[in-house]
């Protein structure tokens, strides 16, 4: 075997993905995912790139070659030629690098729920309810580590996030972005006066959208035992319907989610503080 570093251009890898005749199927996403990855400029050269048997046959790298020709940018590769055929088994057979041990590889605590909330914002700054699922719900790690540079201050509110997961059940994601997204874009607000009391639940009246807040998200996980995995879009657009009621004084009943019903955004309302509220004006 033996390896060089080639530019590759959309037109060589046209080339070189017409040798792809024993691979495994082509996964679109993945594709996308890459493309999109070269367009940003986070494409970096590694050990890892395209391989070719002892009959010239590709054996590795279709991915990434599509991505090329997907994206139209030229990019280099490590090509590596004679990989024994028996070989094709055993690649890309290891666990990839997840954006959880891209965080810890830096140093950030948490890194797990770093990760996680990361891309929660990432998925709210982006406005749009379709990514939220599928292919277009995938952030990459160098993302991650953008997002991460660009609001340092979500790393202070995952204590925040766990204490309200313990407490109430919602998502970790979807309280740390929750806290901070209200934090950052209304810094007028008391925000201790909003955790605290939905933390603990003590003293709300009947109405109060905290109140609200806590006894939705504490029955979803009641009634959700046997749920595989906990949907942080669907607390989120909670948290913020709530967090919107309470800083515009607005008693609220009922918190429900509808079909496609896009992310609220925050309230730019003046705070107006909630009075207790009588059952009977509800």
């Amino acid at each position: 075997m033996h390896t060089e570093v080639h530019m590759v251009t959309p037109e060589l890898a046209e080339r070189w993905l017409s040798k792809n005749k024993h691979n495994r199927p082509m996964s679109r996403q993945s594709v996308s995912q890459l493309a999109r990855a070269i367009e940003r400029g986070e494409w970096q050269l590694t050990h890892q790139g395209i391989a070719f048997d002892e009959d010239d046959t590709l054996i590795d790298g279709q991915h990434r070659l599509a991505a090329v020709v997907k994206a139209g940018v030229a990019v280099q590769m490590a090509v590596t030629r004679g990989v024994p055929r028996e070989a094709f088994t055993v690649m890309d057979t290891g666990r990839k690098r997840t954006g959880s041990d891209a965080l810890s590889l830096k140093g950030e605590a948490n890194a797990t729920h770093l990760a996680a909330s990361l891309r929660g914002l990432h998925l709210y700054l982006s406005a749009s309810e379709a990514k939220w699922a599928g292919w277009s719900s995938l952030v990459t790690n160098d993302q991650l580590v953008a997002i991460l540079d660009e609001h340092p201050g979500i790393r202070e509110m995952i204590s925040r996030g766990t204490a309200l997961n313990r407490a109430i059940k919602i998502t970790v994601t979807a309280a740390t972005v929750g806290y901070y997204v209200t934090s950052k874009e209304r810094p007028d607000v008391d925000q201790e006066r909003w955790y605290e009391q939905l933390l603990t639940g003590a003293g709300l009246e009947q109405g109060d959208p905290r109140l609200t807040l806590r006894n939705t998200l504490l029955g979803l996980a009641a009634g959700n035992r046997h749920r595989k995995r906990e949907d942080s879009r669907e607390h989120l657009v909670y948290y913020l319907k709530a967090w919107n009621a309470w800083v515009e004084g607005r008693p609220l009943k009922l918190l429900r989610r509808y079909s496609k019903e896009q992310m609220p955004k925050v309230s730019k309302k003046e705070q107006v503080l909630l009075e207790p509220i009588s059952p009977t004006s509800l």
